[in-house]
C-alpha cells in the first residue's frame, strides 16, 4: 500500500506565512503602550495575608497619561466572585501617594460565569484602577499588592501583578 504524502505548494506555503507574519504582528502591536508589566506567582495557589508582591515602575514620560490595570490570574476553583485587594501606591521619593482598599470581580456573582480570558480552568483578568492618570514627577513608583480577604491563606489564586500602559490619543492640554 503506498503511503500518501502531502506537499505544501508555494501558494499554501506563502498563505501560511502570511497567516503567521499577521498573527505576530497582532501579537506584538497589541503590547505597544504598555510601558511596565509585571506579575508575581502565587506559591501553590495559596496567597498568604503576609504575601505582598511588589512591583516598580519607572517613569520618564510625565506629560503623558496612563491606565493602570490589576493582573489577577485565578482557577475556576476559586470559592468567591470576588477579591478585596489592598494597593499601596509609592513615590520615587519613598512617600505614600494612595493606600487603597479594593474590590473587584473575578466571575459573576449570581451565575458564577467568570469573567477575563479563561483556557482551561485558568482565567486572566486585567481589571482597571487608575484612568488617565499623570505621574507627578518621573522616577521609580512602587506599587504593592495584598489580598484582604477574610481567609487565609486565599485559595486558587495563581499570580497577580500590574500592567501601566500609555493613554493613546491623549488630548491637547
Amino acid at each position: 500500500m503506498p503511503v500518501k504524502t502531502h506537499r505544501l505548494s508555494f501558494s499554501n506555503y506563502f498563505r501560511s506565512l502570511i497567516c503567521l507574519a499577521g498573527l505576530a504582528l497582532l501579537t506584538f502591536s497589541c503590547d505597544k503602550n504598555v510601558v511596565y508589566k509585571a506579575h508575581e506567582d502565587v506559591e501553590d495557589g495559596l496567597w498568604y495575608i503576609r504575601n505582598k508582591p511588589s512591583f516598580k515602575v519607572e517613569i520618564t514620560d510625565t506629560l503623558a497619561r496612563y491606565n493602570l490595570y490589576y493582573l489577577v490570574r485565578n482557577t475556576l476553583q476559586y470559592p468567591y466572585y470576588n477579591l478585596y485587594l489592598t494597593r499601596n501606591f509609592t513615590g520615587p521619593d519613598q512617600k505614600p501617594i494612595s493606600k487603597t482598599l479594593e474590590e473587584v470581580y473575578l466571575s459573576n456573582e449570581v451565575t458564577g460565569k467568570p469573567f477575563g480570558h479563561g483556557l482551561g480552568d485558568l482565567f486572566d483578568h486585567k481589571i482597571p484602577f487608575l484612568k488617565n492618570y499623570q505621574f507627578k514627577r518621573s522616577g521609580t513608583y512602587t506599587i504593592e499588592l495584598s489580598q484582604s480577604m477574610r481567609q487565609n491563606p486565599l485559595p486558587f489564586i495563581m499570580s497577580v501583578g500590574i500592567s501601566v500602559e500609555k493613554v493613546e490619543n491623549q488630548p491637547a492640554p
